[in-house]
């Protein structure tokens, strides 16, 4: 072993948390290396080509509101691009957008080259180096040691992996890329981590040339595309869009399927890791859904310049000739020649628990750890978590607070708070359902939630947030103007801002009643019509926000005796003492720890703060 550079931060994964967490440690201004097993891998989409969907879309503006990189990415090499959800309120609108793969790749690995502080290496890190609860370094495969003060692990889906289709398997990362394989899985259990094996699968990839698709529903893209990023100019990114297309299958494809179930290694016992609930292989829909006589396929181009299509909705591990003749049987696909073959990848990875909210490692000094490894699944939450963790390394090596989110103010905190809360037993899956005050955390204003909060932290530069002053102030005078002006009508007088409460009426066809009417962008008019619309709505979970914001003002000590506090129940006991919430409002998230737990839990804390008063005056007394 020989020693090389010291550096502040080692990112150990070049995926979509690896890219995060590097660019926002190197922004910070820490000398940061990231490691990939394969530099052609970084920022690699082995599934679904795309970014965004439902309540990912938030995750990505929020990415971008904090000064993250994934926004801006997908706005410069998207093929697609639509608002989906549209037919219902805007807290579940959700930008979502194809994106051309290896235009995706190429431009976040070039971004992660030019940035200042950030060197690239391709190695496996088989080691990390803690000494008396800290980190200090790493070991790579090739003999070198890297000193350092944090480590940000972000191995996504290749930690010990395995790829299986049928009677087939290989011992590979996704997209046949080298595992990773070398040691690091034991160096966590060492450390005394929890571990656990996860699983998930990816659909065939199949030849456009071999697609018929006058025999399926063309999906094209929205005709005024939104960025992702508040940065980018609508115009700048505008350009000619490729279609999807949409087919279904069929009772002949489930029959297929059903005949062939002994031979799916997932029925078969071949595959021990657990797999996602809310993204089931195609045989899994099979048979759950046995009611349903078809489900969904979407036909997604992988990119400009390639005639690989993915199959979106058809994820399976059967063997390949199955997945060949369950394909002819659908719509479009009766020729279809397969270029890619789906299969189900197993990993190494953590339990969540074992992790603060600032994603660092409970037990372990400047030890972090984002994305898949923690048990998520899809990049948006990669990306999420990538970001708050090279964040927060950094901050702390400032001497600083961590990034402060929460469930109130973003769905990044509701994801966190979710996995090292109450942890998971499958891949999670981000949901607006998860998020208890959705109305307010809308996608189209996670500038207003959390720019200040990537300003404070350092990512976003004071011009940017000069840019966003003007536009919180410009929305403030509209909607105060609007709820002062009466309209200029002669059916009407009412103020302006109660008739624009009312269903029938929006900013734009309330035009003529307002001759005065500034002239103002259409963010702005967007986020005023929203504002006012739905006040009540939005006053209701500002009540209930504080209601939260006192629960998690009620700190608990880090060293409470759970054990043998009296008139808990032992599973709250098992709970508490696995989690170690930091809050009476963590504490009455925690699975298994009920309201009868708090109250006991309150009287405690009670008791020992006169305990600790009486101790005080005595000492005085001395």
């Amino acid at each position: 072993m020989y020693q090389e550079e010291t550096v502040d931060i080692v990112v150990i994964g070049g995926g979509h948390a690896g890219c995060e967490a590097a660019l926002a440690a190197a922004r910070l201004g820490m000398k940061t290396i990231l490691f990939a097993m394969s530099l052609d891998s970084i920022a690699m989409m082995p599934c679904n080509p795309s970014i965004g969907g439902t309540s990912k879309g938030h995750l990505v503006r929020e990415i971008d509101a904090l000064g993250g990189e994934m926004g801006r990415n997908i706005d410069h090499t998207y093929i697609q691009s639509r608002m989906i959800n549209t037919a219902k309120g805007p807290a579940v609108h959700s930008l979502r957008a194809q994106a051309d793969k290896q235009r995706y790749q190429q431009r976040m690995k070039h971004v992660l080259e030019r940035q200042e502080n950030l060197q690239l290496r391709q190695n496996e890190v088989i080691h990390v180096d803690v000494q008396e609860g800290r980190v200090v370094g790493v070991q790579t495969a090739t003999g070198a040691y890297y000193p350092c003060k944090a480590a940000i692990i972000c191995t996504g889906t290749y930690l010990n992996a395995r790829c299986i289709h049928g009677e087939y398997e290989t011992k590979t990362g996704p997209n046949g890329m080298q595992s990773a394989r070398g040691g690091l899985t034991q160096c966590i259990q060492d450390l005394g981590i929890p571990m656990r094996r996860f699983k998930t699968g990816t659909p065939a990839r199949v030849d456009g040339k071999t697609i018929d698709f006058d025999r399926m529903q063309r999906q094209d893209g929205d005709a005024q595309v939104i960025p992702f990023s508040f940065e980018t100019d609508p115009k700048a990114i505008e350009r000619e869009q490729l279609p999807c297309y949409l087919t279904y299958t069929n009772e002949k494809t489930h029959e297929i399927i059903r005949q062939n179930l002994h031979r799916s290694p997932l029925y078969g016992g071949v595959i021990q890791g657990v797999g996602p609930r809310y993204c089931p292989s195609i045989e899994d829909k099979v048979v759950r859904f046995a009611d349903k006589n078809r489900h969904q396929l979407f036909l997604e181009p992988e990119g400009e310049n390639t005639d690989e299509y993915y199959v979106q909705g058809m994820s399976s591990s059967l063997p390949e000739d199955v997945q060949r003749d369950m394909l002819r049987t659908i719509a479009g696909l009766e020729h279809v020649q397969i270029m890619r073959t789906g299969y189900a990848i197993e990993y190494d990875c953590i339990d969540p628990l074992s992790l603060k909210s600032s994603l660092e490692f409970k037990q372990i000094q400047g030890l972090y750890s984002a994305g898949q490894m923690n048990g998520s699944s899809g990049y948006e939450e990669a990306a999420a978590q990538g970001l708050v963790a090279g964040v927060n390394a950094a901050l702390a090596m400032q001497g600083k607070e961590p990034l402060a989110l929460d469930r109130s103010n973003s769905y990044i905190g509701v994801l966190i708070d979710d996995l090292v809360t109450k942890g998971t037993n499958e891949p999670y899956r981000m949901m607006t359902s998860r998020a208890e005050y959705r109305l307010l955390l809308r996608q189209d204003n996670a500038d207003l939630r959390l720019t200040p909060e990537g300003y404070r932290a350092g990512l976003i530069s004071e011009e940017r947030y000069q840019r966003f002053l003007k536009k919180k102030e410009a929305i403030e005078k509209e909607i105060q103007r609007l709820q002062a002006t009466r309209a200029q009508s002669a059916e009407t007088h009412e103020k302006l801002g109660d008739l624009l409460k009312r269903p029938e009426y929006t900013y734009e066809n309330l035009r003529e009643m307002d001759p005065e009417r500034p002239q103002l962008s259409e963010e702005v008019t967007e986020q005023v019509e929203i504002q006012l619309k739905y006040e009540g709505y939005i006053t209701r979970q500002l009540h209930q926000i504080e209601r939260f914001k006192s629960l998690e003002a009620k700190k608990l000590p880090a060293d409470l005796p759970y054990e043998s506090i009296q008139g808990l129940r032992i599973e709250a006991k098992q709970k508490l003492m696995a989690v170690r919430p930091v809050s009476m409002g963590q504490a009455s998230r925690i699975s298994g720890v009920s309201p009868a737990d708090l109250n006991v839990l309150m009287v405690y804390l009670e008791q020992r703060r006169r305990t600790k008063a009486t101790s005080q005056q005595e000492e005085r007394k001395v």
